[in-house]
């Protein structure tokens, strides 16, 4: 299968334009306005969208590569999928609900919109994201931890013990 460009500045607003209309639409829903969400089209990977809260900012990110190959069905299946996240974040708090929990799984119907929870698409010729490893060692070998747990171990988050000698591993540098 051919390499596939990612969608086009007119899909952009498409994609804005359902974004901003499935929000209204949940506001019509609810009876309570919410506000606008700042809407990114830098999601790499196997996933079409993503809704996410960082430092208090709200964010949908959108994969311009799956809605390019399949931009009917990411409209009508993810805009209301990540707007869903966006609307039980606002109505219930993310610490108090599941990421597809009854509370999402409700709003996605009141949306009108099938609460499946992920999609099924052919990534073929798409630019997937690939982690990163880095080299860790312990008393009896080497390890290899992505980069999520790095991170975790840099900010002094987590520590990680080998499975065999029990000991700490620490970066290899």
């Amino acid at each position: 299968m051919m390499t596939v460009s990612p969608i086009d500045a007119q899909q952009q607003q498409q994609v804005l334009a359902a974004t901003a209309a499935c929000v209204q639409q949940a506001g019509d829903l609810y009876g309570r306005a919410f506000a606008p969400i700042e809407v990114c089209f830098d999601l790499r990977g196997t996933a079409a969208g993503m809704y996410r809260v960082r430092r208090g900012e709200r964010r949908i990110r959108y994969n311009p590569w799956i809605f390019a190959r399949y931009f009917d069905d990411s409209l009508a299946v993810t805009v209301p999928h990540e707007v869903a996240h966006y609307v039980t974040d606002c109505l219930y708090g993310l610490a108090r609900v599941r990421p597809h929990g009854p509370e999402w799984q409700a709003v996605m119907r009141a949306l009108g919109a099938s609460a499946r929870v992920t999609g099924r698409y052919d990534l073929r010729g798409l630019p997937l994201r690939r982690q990163r490893r880095f080299a860790y060692r312990c008393d009896c070998g080497s390890h290899q931890l992505s980069t999520v747990r790095h991170n975790r171990v840099q900010r002094g988050e987590a520590l990680y013990l080998c499975r065999q000698c029990r000991k700490a591993i620490v970066y290899a540098g």
